[in-house]
């Protein structure tokens, strides 16, 4: 009720059209009669605070005080007899049984005991337990002299429980109304069993149903105005920004997109919405959204492509520069002033050898000193190391000697071992320091002797280097360049091929999720199928039954009929006994005279009329014993009604929990098998009722017709009775004139006819009421069997819609199929190509790393050339003086080194033919991976909008 109040204080205190609705309020009398002066809890304590109280003087006391409240009811509890009174709650009547309770309540726990626990006991959860009492102490102060006070009354079971629930009530009220239920499922303790009745009981009494209708009415989503405009302004800016008033602009955009105003309200702060209403705003706002993310792909798609046609763009230039360059070089390449400025370009900045041969023997030198150093230390650590093994010694010595504290050894040893660990450590690590400055000793060595063995070998071939290393630099730029440019290409095809392999692993999720779906979708619809035909099955056997209660009906028809002729005959006879009668009393003063021979026939009359009486009063007992065995036929009925109306049941909360069995798992699996078992079991325990009730209903149906044959035999014995009396009558009409005592005892004999007849209309009259109860009987059986048609109809509708869903299912599982079959192709494809990638890359990886090794071997060459230039300047001379003399061979010579420069120049225009083949390739392979790309990318949003359509469907169903 807080709540309920809370909710509405805030609708009203926002200014939205709410009009007030008191809700649960019927609750506050039965509050009012527990909690006042006069009501339950005060009576209780009073009584319990006298010692002759008793339960019936507690109950007087309450009927006299309470009884005339409308809340206060008498007892009407059909589980138990001996309650003395009721409460009406809000949610329906609870009847109470106040037995014991003047007991209970005077036996609370007691502080003295709660001492002695916290106190003496050696239990640590014991005192853990009681920590929070305040106890009473065990030792009580002295009085010095004082009089002593007269205690008041202990405290009661009731007391403790209202000042905890003043607390609670309070704590509740400073608090925000968040609140759980926790609900019985059944009443026996049985894992997995639920009773619906009683979970709707429990609803209803705790106010949950309450609940929800005040939530459907009322507004249970609300938003303040700047979230709510942030959120929601991509679906109106204009409206937004039309009005500073939050609510002119919020009415403005909820107007634009159509959105009913009966499903919002506008406050002072916060927009509320009712239930479910929030859903179709977000469903706009995510149509907007994936509209403009769409967009935004397809700008970053654009500018990236736009990059990629500048950098092509740019390379088509550069390359129509290097060609033109290349061109005029091979018209220059003859011309003398162009040689010799080539011939000198590299001279200059020319570093002096000698000098670096100084620099280099220096830092040998430095190496060689931290070598040494490195030595000292391994001496210095191996000393230290001998010491510390002699420490280790000594200590192991004074152990042996000493024996005493082990503690001190151990402390000892692992000081030793821990130092010897560092030492050990750092030995390594100098040993480490002394290899690597042995191996650049070593290398520095074997630099230094290359370096005086080549300065001598590289002197004669000046000229064919220096013309090598202008072609090497030319092929070291074109390299680079195209080397830079594969590399670009290759990380932009990892990219392409990552985002490929991302998106394969999410359709394969998005597959593995459909087929799990699609699976749980057989297994319900298979369970379905065969609920369907227990419940078809369970529908013929109850035809079956109906069938054989209309032939028994028929029958008990025709026995009734045969029962009411047999009734009009024995009326027909009563009344010529009637018209015998007062044609006797005519002729009574005639037949006086006959008495004595009629006498000695009224004996033989009478021991005939015994005989009849003791038939009737065996037709009697035969007849309560049919209607025993017709009660008995009831009980098994009613029984065999309620295993019905129970297996009913179960069906029922089998089609509750069939929504539910989407995401089933092998326990609930089990959990089906068993509950299949236990239905099996049901209608096994069914059929053996309807047998064994079957058997005994023919049995009674036999009983009662041996019953009626014999009661036929009997009224036929009677009529030939009849017919012998009434020949008797006439002859004694005849021969005896004074039959006054005669017609004394035909009256007795008549007044026994009449009790058998009697006796004979309330056979009838039992007789009918048992064919009226097994018309009624009959008509549960229809109605029955009409709800269990119509049962069978819902259900065959309900496994209808899932046949649809389950063929709507497989056609997306088909089309899904078919869709990831194409992306598995397209991704193997791209896998194949992929590798093809990798080997061309792996390919130019390994030309680039020979190029790269051949480069340096160049550089290295240039560098000594380089640094032997200043030597050959020298030699000049004496080359220009032995010129004309060596003019020939000087001539063949270069005749050779130019036939090497064609040649090596036509292996770099192959190499360059080679590599531009190789980049169309590339390119070509690159449009045609990027085309795939866009046929994946348009295959993945297929995809996610199916799936996105699957997880809906899946969730409405």
């Amino acid at each position: 009720h807080h709540m309920f109040v809370v909710e509405q204080e805030e609708y009203v205190k926002e200014g939205i059209d709410w009009v007030m609705v008191d809700f649960g309020m019927d609750l506050a009398a039965a509050i009012i009669m527990f909690e006042k002066p006069m009501g339950i809890w005060a009576i209780l304590e009073e009584e319990s605070l006298f010692p002759k109280a008793t339960d019936k003087s507690f109950e007087e006391k309450l009927k006299a005080a309470l009884g005339k409240l409308p809340v206060f009811l008498k007892p009407a509890s059909k589980t138990d007899k001996n309650a003395h009174f009721g409460v009406s709650h809000y949610a329906g009547v609870v009847n109470y049984n106040v037995t014991s309770w003047l007991e209970k309540n005077k036996d609370p726990v007691n502080e003295t005991v709660v001492e002695l626990f916290k106190s003496t006991s050696t239990c640590q959860l014991l005192k853990h337990l009681w920590r929070d009492h305040p106890g009473q102490p065990t030792t009580a102060p002295k009085d010095d002299g004082k009089k002593k006070k007269k205690g008041g009354g202990g405290k009661t079971v009731s007391s403790v429980y209202l000042v905890s629930l003043s607390e609670l009530m309070t704590t509740l009220y400073s608090c925000e109304p968040h609140f759980v239920r926790c609900l019985v499922p059944n009443t026996h303790k049985k894992p997995g069993d639920v009773e619906p009745p009683l979970i709707m009981h429990q609803l209803t009494c705790n106010g949950v149903l309450e609940g929800i209708r005040i939530c459907m009415r009322g507004f249970p989503n609300r938003m303040p105005y700047p979230d709510f405009k942030m959120r929601y302004a991509c679906l109106g800016q204009a409206e937004i920004a039309s009005s500073s008033d939050n609510k002119v602009a919020s009415y403005a955009l909820m107007d634009k997109i159509n959105f009913d105003r009966e499903r919002y309200r506008l406050g002072h702060t916060l927009v509320f919405f009712r239930a479910g209403s929030l859903a179709g705003l977000e469903e706009a706002r995510d149509g907007l959204v994936i509209k403009w993310v769409r967009f935004i792909q397809g700008e970053v798609f654009k500018r990236v492509r736009t990059r990629v046609y500048e950098k092509k763009r740019d390379q088509r230039e550069l390359i129509k520069v290097a060609q033109r360059n290349f061109r005029k070089f091979l018209g220059m390449r003859d011309w003398g002033w162009f040689i010799i400025i080539q011939k000198t370009r590299g001279m200059i900045g020319l570093p002096n050898p000698e000098e670096e041969l100084r620099l280099l023997e220096e830092k040998a030198n430095a190496t060689f000193g931290k070598y040494q150093e490195a030595l000292d230390v391994t001496k210095n650590l191996e000393g230290q190391m001998g010491s510390l093994k002699d420490d280790i010694g000594a200590m192991t010595k004074q152990l042996s000697e000493e024996q005493g504290n082990v503690s001190v050894y151990t402390d000892r040893q692992a000081k030793a071992i821990t130092i010897k660990g560092e030492a050990e450590v750092e030995l390594v690590q100098q040993q480490k320091v002394l290899a690597s400055e042995e191996n650049s000793r070593t290398e520095l060595a074997a630099e230094v002797k290359a370096h005086s063995g080549s300065i001598s070998a590289v002197k004669k071939d000046i000229e064919d280097v220096e013309l090598a290393i202008l072609k090497v630099e030319q092929e070291k730029g074109n390299r680079d360049h195209t080397i830079k440019t594969l590399q670009d290409e290759v990380g932009e095809q990892d990219e392409v091929i990552n985002k490929l392999n991302k998106e394969k692993k999410h359709l394969s999720s998005t597959q593995a999720k459909s087929s799990e779906d699609l699976a749980a979708a057989e297994e319900k619809v298979a369970h379905l199928m065969s609920v369907k035909s227990q419940l078809e099955s369970t529908l013929d056997q109850l035809e079956g039954g109906l069938d054989k209660e209309k032939k028994s009906r028929a029958n008990l028809e025709k026995a009734k009929r045969k029962v009411e002729g047999d009734l009009k005959m024995a009326q027909d006879a009563v009344a010529d006994l009637e018209r015998a009668k007062r044609e006797v009393e005519g002729v009574i003063a005639n037949k006086e005279k006959n008495n004595q021979l009629l006498s000695a026939k009224l004996d033989d009359e009478q021991s005939l009329v015994a005989k009849a009486q003791k038939n009737i009063k065996e037709l009697q007992g035969r007849v309560e014993g049919a209607e025993e065995e017709l009660e008995a036929e009831r009980q098994a009925r009613a029984q065999a009604e309620r295993q019905r109306s129970d297996l009913a049941r179960e069906i029922d909360q089998l089609g509750e929990r069939l929504d539910e069995a989407g995401g089933a798992t092998v326990a609930q699996v089990e959990l089906n098998k068993k509950r299949e078992s236990e239905i099996v079991k049901l209608r096994k325990d069914v059929e053996e009722t309807n047998i064994s009730s079957e058997s005994v209903l023919s049995n009674m149906k036999r009983k009662q017709g041996d019953a009626v044959a014999e009661m036929t035999e009997q009224i036929d014995a009677l009529q030939k009775m009849k017919a012998k009396i009434d020949k008797d009558k006439t002859i004694i009409m005849s021969e005896i004139a004074d039959a006054r005592a005669a017609t004394d005892e035909v009256l007795r004999a008549q007044a026994s006819q009449d009790k058998s007849n009697k006796a004979l209309l309330d056979a009838l009259n039992a007789t009918n009421k048992k064919v009226d109860a097994a018309n009624l009987t009959l008509g549960d059986y229809g109605m029955s069997k009409n709800k269990i048609a119509n049962e069978n109809s819902e259900l065959l509708r309900i496994v209808g819609d899932l046949d649809n869903n389950l063929n709507m299912v497989a056609k997306s599982k088909s089309a899904l199929g078919a869709q990831l079959n194409d992306v598995k192709a397209l991704c193997d494809n791209e896998a194949r190509e992929r590798q093809l990638l990798l080997g061309k890359f792996r390919n130019l990886e390994h030309e680039v790393d020979g190029a790269k090794e051949a480069l340096d071997e160049e550089a290295a060459g240039r560098e000594n050339i380089l640094r032997l230039v200043a030597k050959a300047e020298g030699d000049a001379a004496l080359l220009r003086q032995k010129y004309e003399v060596e003019a020939v061979a000087k001539g063949e010579e270069l005749e050779m080194t130019k036939m090497k420069l064609t040649a090596r120049n036509t292996e770099a225009e192959a190499t360059i033919d080679n590599m531009n083949a190789k980049l169309i390739q590339v390119e070509k392979a690159k449009g045609k991976i990027q085309g795939e790309i866009n046929e994946m990318t348009v295959s993945l949003d297929q995809a996610q909008v199916v799936n996105a359509s699957m997880e809906r469907k899946a969730k409405a169903f």
